[in-house]
């Protein structure tokens, strides 16, 4: 049974596997135009010998017609195979080789059937010819059909049965010594043939597996570009990809001298997205971006996520101010639109800062920094709305970069000193407290404003250094005022940014020897968001330590209300952008009105900055204000000033100032 099964198989089609089968086609395509040439030489050779023999002459029909159908068979059989197997499809392999031995077992028994007809005419030489024949077309074609076990197989057996079996009939010596050898031969060749056709299917599963391996290792590849080229979380090219576009495009355009666009997006109020919903909500903010801005992308239009929520656009084409402005006002419009976060809406801008190449930089790293300088000047006065680099930028980034070198070879002992803005009660006029005010004179630059220096030393983290320095002149100022006075001093998000550094805060307060509750420390809104639970830790710590807390610039940031019952907070400053109409305008009299409320009820101290004029302050005044500051009291004084005022308000109003404060 196992014989016959194995016998079964060998004869058979392996539908299982149409990719074996495909493979057999495909390689007997190539044998296909020398198996006929076999047959043709050899039939027309057998038929001219015994067309012209004359002795016991074969019919014409037997040696001539007959020999020609089977040529014109044979000729057309040769032109349709070997175009149809060069490009025979997997679908189409398994019916085509059944046809090919069906084929192979009719051609079999009519050219075998053709010689044994012919056999019994012609001399003895010309029955050794018919012998010969059919022994050299049986064994060239059976190499021929080497790829098609199954069909070699049947032809080798037809061929070798039939005639064999003739043979041995015409009892006959030498044609029963041919037959046997035909046999054996026949036996051998297929042998040969299940050889060969094993090492063929070894050589087509190592071919396939090769294949699998090559695909397996392309799809990791396409993989690890992927990973390497495209950001997993929105989608779209990551940064390398990024600047790999715009060296590529650079370099075309300083070949062709042609140009294209750099622009830089950052979102604004994300930070408080990934504070107030957590990062997951975050991350579905940035998918949502990744999506809307691949709706605004075609392909001279080009999108990538650089980092955090930073995001690069090219546009491959230069683009004149007027388009450039119009893309950039759809792509901030794109970004205005609410974000839903599971049950929870958020709101947030983008801001787009753009630069020319090569206009505004004739190299990658020139291009990119002036985007940059672009979307800074953006974030800090047009936010929500693309900036197109300009030569009043360029000034920006020069005075910039000045004041940064200046500012690290600084001797910041000699070149900061302090000036003091007192805090008054509106209702005693007295005193209650001084805010300090950092000032840097640069020995070649002169006077620098703090909006200019304060900024660059938080950037560079020199800001460590600025707020040591002017803490300890603070400090040193505080033990010369009356008991009852205290200190406002204001803190930059980079001094809160670790425990140590503000640990580092509390140790110079405590080493001043002057007492820790008369030290506030100011930090505005947008320094707490930057990371809100560090922020609540290190102001914790500075409160623990005796210190007070205040809250300043309130109302100009993200979302004010949810961070004044998280956070330590002793006191409150309304920004002084509520008071240039607070006297005429009733929607900033409410707002004023509200914070005061709010601070009431909470129980925190409330100080109202940025008076100019006695309407302003006898407005304020009226809705429930006690602590003031501005310009209409007192302008920023330096330290050895401060003695002089504090007389000449004292003599003005005398009233206890710490009583006031109380």
């Amino acid at each position: 049974m196992v014989r016959l099964g194995r016998l079964k198989e060998a004869l058979s089609v392996a539908e299982g596997d149409p990719e074996l089968v495909r493979a057999q086609l495909q390689a007997f395509a190539r044998q296909v135009p020398l198996l006929y040439f076999i047959l043709l030489v050899n039939t027309v050779a057998l038929a001219l010998t015994h067309a012209n023999s004359h002795v016991n002459r074969a019919p014409a029909w037997l040696a001539v017609y007959v020999p020609t159908m089977l040529c014109i068979v044979c000729v057309i059989r040769c032109i349709g195979a070997w175009r149809r197997h060069r490009a025979m499809t997997r679908d189409k392999a398994v019916p085509e080789l059944r046809r090919l031995i069906r084929l192979a077992g009719l051609l079999g028994i009519a050219f075998s059937l053709w010689a044994l007809l012919l056999f019994p005419y012609g001399t003895a030489y010309e029955q050794a010819q018919v012998a010969f024949y059919i022994a050299t077309s049986v064994i060239g074609c059976v190499f021929c059909l080497m790829h098609l076990r199954a069909a070699a197989l049947v032809l080798l057996s037809v061929v070798s049965v039939s005639f064999a079996g003739f043979l041995v009939f015409t009892h006959e010596p030498v044609f029963i010594a041919i037959a046997i050898d035909m046999v054996l031969m026949g036996i051998a060749l297929a042998f040969i043939v299940e050889l060969y056709h094993r090492t063929f299917v070894g050589l087509v599963d190592a071919q396939r597996d090769l294949q699998e391996s090559q695909q397996k290792t392309q799809r990791l590849s396409d993989d690890n570009f992927r990973l390497a080229s495209i950001d997993s979380l929105t989608d779209l090219p990551n940064r390398r990809s990024f600047f790999a576009s715009l060296r590529a495009l650079s370099e075309q355009a300083l070949a062709d001298g042609g140009g294209f666009n750099v622009g830089l997006i950052d979102l604004d109020g994300f930070k408080q997205v990934n504070d107030i919903y957590g990062h997951a909500s975050g991350d579905l903010v940035l998918q949502e971006v990744g999506l809307r801005l691949l709706a605004l992308a075609d392909p001279q239009i080009f999108f990538a996520r650089l980092g955090g929520d930073e995001f690069g656009v090219l546009a491959q084409k230069k683009l004149p101010d007027e388009a450039l402005v119009e893309l950039g006002q759809r792509i901030c419009a794109a970004l205005s639109q609410p974000y839903q976060l599971a049950g929870n809406v958020a709101e947030l801008s983008g801001t787009i800062g753009w630069a020319t190449f090569p206009e505004a930089g004739a190299t990658v790293a020139q291009v990119f920094e002036r985007a940059d300088a672009a979307l800074y000047v953006g974030k800090e006065s047009r936010r929500g709305t693309p900036i197109i680099f300009s030569t009043e930028h360029e000034t920006r980034i020069r005075r910039s970069s000045l004041l940064t070198q200046e500012l690290r070879h600084a001797n910041l002992d000699t070149e900061l000193f302090l000036e003091f803005q007192p805090i008054l009660d509106v209702l005693t006029h007295r005193a209650l407290g001084f805010e300090a005010l950092g000032r840097w004179h640069n020995t070649r630059l002169g006077m620098v404003g703090p909006e200019e220096f304060i900024r660059i030393a938080e950037r560079t983290e020199l800001i460590l250094n600025v707020t040591e320095v002017l803490l300890h002149k603070a400090l040193v100022e505080v033990a010369r005022w009356p008991a009852g006075l205290y200190l406002s001093f204001n803190l930059s998000a980079i001094d809160i940014s670790t425990s140590p550094r503000a640990r580092r805060l509390i140790d110079i307060v405590l080493a001043s020897g002057v007492p820790p509750h008369r030290i506030s420390f100011e930090i505005t809104e947008t320094a707490v968001t930057r990371d809100f639970e560090q922020a609540r830790s290190a102001l914790t710590m500075i409160k623990q330590a005796g210190c007070r807390v205040s809250l300043d610039d309130f109302g100009t940031g993200y979302s004010s209300l949810s961070y004044v019952h998280r956070l330590p907070f002793d006191t409150i400053k309304i920004d002084r952008g509520f008071m240039t109409d607070v006297d005429t305008n009733s929607a900033s009299m409410k707002i004023v009105k509200s914070v005061l409320d709010l601070c009431r009820n909470l129980n925190l101290e409330c100080v109202v900055e940025g008076l100019e004029t006695e309407s302003q302050a006898q407005t304020v005044k009226a809705l429930g204000a006690r602590a003031v500051q501005g310009y209409l009291f007192s302008r920023p004084m330096r330290a050895g000033a401060v003695a002089e005022w504090l007389a000449a308000a004292r003599e003005a109003a005398p009233v206890d100032a710490a009583e006031s404060w109380r």
